[in-house]
Parts: C-alpha cells; sequence; structure tokens
C-alpha cells in the first residue's frame, strides 16, 4: 500500500490472473475503493514468459511515473520453475487512466528464477530488491540487490545479502525450500531498513525478519548489511503466519502502518487476509512492530481518518430467526447470529446529516464448517437493489471487517442484510463519509 501526494491511497495484491489496482482516501476504505486491472497475460502467445501465476505486485511513483512489478511464469510451467519479475510503466499522472505498457522482464544477467522485487531511492540512486535462487531448479530463496538506471533497467550485478540461516527462518521439512523473499524498505533517519519475510508463507511460522544497513554505505556491498538475529514479528494473539509486509502512513501523516498479510485460522496455509495495525520506532532508527494485534482486539482508526458512527447490531432491528447473543468478543460483549433462515435478518437504521457517499465497515465472522466456504450477505439500503456481501471464512469469534461503500439520504437509513449463502454472524456497523 503507497500513499501518495494526491492523497490517495494505492494497493494491489496477489488476484492469480491479473495485476489490479485500488484506490481510496483511507486505509480503511480500501477494498470498497475503486479498482482498475491494469494488466492481463497476453492471450495469443503460448510461449509468453509471463503468462500465468501472477504473484505479489506492487505499484511505485518513480521519475514522475507509474510502474507496476509483479512476477509470473511460462504457460506450461507446472511446477514454478520459471518465475521471473516483469514491470509495467503509466507515464499518466493519474495511474487510472492512461495506459500501461509492458516493459518487459527486469533481471540481472544471470535470469534466474525470481519474485517479490521492490525498489528503494535512495539520494537520487535506485535499487532493486528480490527474492532469488542461486542456481537453477534448487528450491533456496535469498535476498538480492542491484542499482537501477531507470525504474525497469539494472545496472549492476546482483550482491547476495540474505540467505535463511537462522531456525526462524529455516523450514524443517528437506522438500521444502529456506526462504527469505519479499523484502520492503523503509528508511528512518539515517538507517536503511529492510523488512522481509521469512520460513514458509503456507506456514503458521512465517514470520519477519530485518536487515539494516547505513543510507550511507555502498548498499551494493553485503559487509554493508547485519541481519538481526531474532524474528521482528512472528504469530501470536491469535494471529498465524504473518508476513508479506508494506509500511505506510495515517491520512494526516502523524502515524506509521504495517500492511501485512496472516493466515485466516491456525493452518489455513495461503488462505489469507490482510491486515493493518500502528507500529513505532526504535531509538536505533528500526521499526518496532511489537505483535500482532488480536483479531478481537478493536484498534484505534488511523488518524485522520473521517469520524465514524457505531451502530452496534444487538440495537437492530431482527427478524425471522436472528438472535442477540452474549460474547465476550465482541463489541458491547453482544452480537447478532442465528441468521440462518432463508429470510432471517437484521437491520440497522442509520441516519446520517447529508447525502453523499459512505463507506460501511461491517464487523462479521463466517464459521461455516467448510473452512473454505465463502458466507454470504444479501444488503440492501431503503429497499434498492440488492447487493451480495462476501464474508470470508475465519471461524466464530475471529472477527474481520468488510466494507462497503454505499449512497446514503439525508436522515434515515434502512440497512438490511439479509441471509445469504452459508452462515455469518455480525457485531456492529461503521459508517463514515467518504471523503
Amino acid at each position: 500500500m503507497y500513499k501518495h501526494t494526491d492523497g490517495y491511497y494505492y494497493y494491489t495484491r496477489t488476484t492469480g490472473n491479473n495485476v489490479t489496482i485500488w484506490r481510496s482516501k483511507t486505509m480503511s476504505g480500501i477494498e470498497s475503493g475503486e479498482k482498475k486491472v491494469i494488466w492481463t497475460p497476453p492471450t495469443n502467445n503460448p510461449n509468453a514468459a509471463n503468462c500465468q501465476a501472477i504473484w505479489a505486485p506492487e505499484i511505485h511513483f518513480l521519475n514522475n511515473a507509474w510502474y507496476a512489478y509483479y512476477s509470473a511464469t511460462t504457460c506450461g510451467d507446472t511446477d514454478g520453475y520459471n518465475h521471473r519479475m516483469f514491470v509495467l510503466e503509466n507515464t499518466n499522472a493519474d495511474p487510472f487512466q492512461g495506459t500501461f505498457t509492458d516493459k518487459g522482464k527486469i533481471t540481472d544477467a544471470t535470469d534466474l528464477w525470481a519474485i517479490d522485487g521492490t525498489v528503494l531511492n535512495v539520494a537520487g540512486q535506485l535499487y532493486w530488491f528480490w527474492s532469488g535462487w542461486d542456481s537453477p531448479y534448487i528450491y533456496r530463496q535469498n535476498l538480492y540487490v542491484a542499482s537501477m538506471s531507470n525504474p525497469y533497467t539494472l545496472s549492476s550485478a546482483k550482491t547476495l545479502i540474505s540467505s535463511a540461516t537462522y531456525d526462524w527462518e529455516i523450514t524443517p521439512d528437506p522438500l521444502a525450500p529456506d526462504v527469505n523473499e519479499a523484502p520492503q524498505p523503509i528508511v528512518k533517519g539515517n538507517k536503511v531498513n529492510l523488512v522481509y519475510s521469512a520460513y514458509g508463507s503456507w506456514s503458521d511460522n512465517y514470520n519477519l525478519g530485518l536487515l539494516t544497513a547505513s543510507n550511507t554505505s555502498n548498499l551494493l556491498s553485503a559487509a554493508s548489511w547485519t541481519k538481526k538475529n531474532a524474528s521482528i514479528f512472528s504469530s501470536g494473539s491469535g494471529i498465524y503466519g504473518p508476513g508479506h509486509n508494506s509500511f505506510t502512513k495515517s491520512p494526516d501523516g502523524t502515524e506509521d502502518w504495517l500492511i501485512y498479510h496472516a493466515a485466516r485460522f491456525s493452518g489455513a496455509g495461503w488462505t489469507r487476509n490482510v491486515r493493518a495495525q500502528p507500529f513505532t520506532w526504535n531509538a536505533d532508527n528500526t521499526p518496532n512492530l511489537s505483535v500482532p494485534v488480536s483479531p478481537n482486539f478493536p484498534i484505534r482508526a488511523p488518524s485522520g481518518e473521517p469520524e465514524r458512527k457505531r451502530y452496534e447490531a444487538e440495537e437492530a432491528k431482527l427478524a425471522n430467526g436472528a438472535k442477540r447473543v452474549q460474547d465476550e468478543t465482541a463489541s458491547g460483549r453482544k452480537k447478532v447470529g442465528y441468521i440462518d433462515n432463508a429470510n432471517s435478518y437484521i437491520e440497522f437504521d442509520v441516519t446520517v446529516a447529508s447525502a453523499g457517499s459512505y463507506i460501511l465497515l461491517a464487523r462479521t465472522a463466517n464459521g461455516t464448517s467448510d473452512p473454505h466456504a465463502t458466507s454470504t450477505y444479501n444488503m440492501t439500503v431503503n429497499g434498492g437493489t440488492s447487493q451480495v456481501v462476501d464474508i470470508a471464512y475465519s471461524d466464530w469469534g475471529n472477527w474481520g471487517t468488510t466494507a462497503i461503500e454505499k449512497t446514503l439520504t439525508a436522515g434515515h437509513n434502512k440497512i438490511r442484510f439479509t441471509k445469504g449463502a452459508n452462515y455469518a454472524e455480525i457485531d456492529y456497523l461503521d459508517v463514515m463519509l467518504k471523503p
């Protein structure tokens, strides 16, 4: 997630078959924000190097243009051996306008397996960090750096700066790779911090490590980098396998925020969600990420976001089987469940001062017996057209937030959630004016 000078947050994530970007003027509203598919794989070239398995895109604004970096592999690659990094460019000031053009593969002379590329600008010099192999078909992911002559061309040989050496980085399965991946740089004072992910992304033991260097040192020299001997962010508080992060600022610029993904439940593997929490700094200018915040511990909204008004589910109108239930993990220690019948619903009476676009944030939980089943509500505003609201599985008492953007009228608005597929519960509905 990147906060640009135009006041928007720009965000992208793995969709699998394209590169999609989202934007919103709030972090909380990014899920319901404007989105656009900016690139899809070529369909008329069976020999394309960027045919499928589109992973871990990032969006950057560099040298007055927008760049999207992503990894992909060849059409016939069923084992993932041919992954490489690619880059798209859009010279329009607004990335939702203009066209992203394919600038091709971004690689060093060895042209080996590569994923998770990112860019750092230090005093006008661009550096490319990525995760890759040191020889063909070897499951060992290292971190590398090279200099760049422009945002799509490397200008130096690669330098190996980190391999998995500590127990918290190394997977015990001899058939699984030892992993250092997803490097994310952030500079504080005179220190370049490179936070990276270790162990296996499919595991509850996925976690974040840290490399540091002076911003006046030669970042292309392995000797400039020091690895911290302990993980800086790992499973805890009911959060499993936190990793592959980014950093951003609150809307008013006063807070630093960590964005990361984690398993939706223990053993969930690649069934993940995206989470956010504020972080602070240590005296030595390294990030203090603390521990993951429990999904059942409400945190304050990012500083500078519009004020929210909360509507507790237990105070809403219930019908056709829906019930108020005591729950210590819920806001106000009550929730609404038993939305089990085809016509069961919960209806909130939401009052706003003026008509306009609003972001509705529903705190929900899905504990359907199938851990891969998505539950849904059918949502209406003032009896209008029904909209399906998806709620991914995370188990009962493991709350998540679903964001929906809707137009509300001045005064009272009836917002109804009726049972859809499978089963879900609701704790509250927060309402804020879209900036």
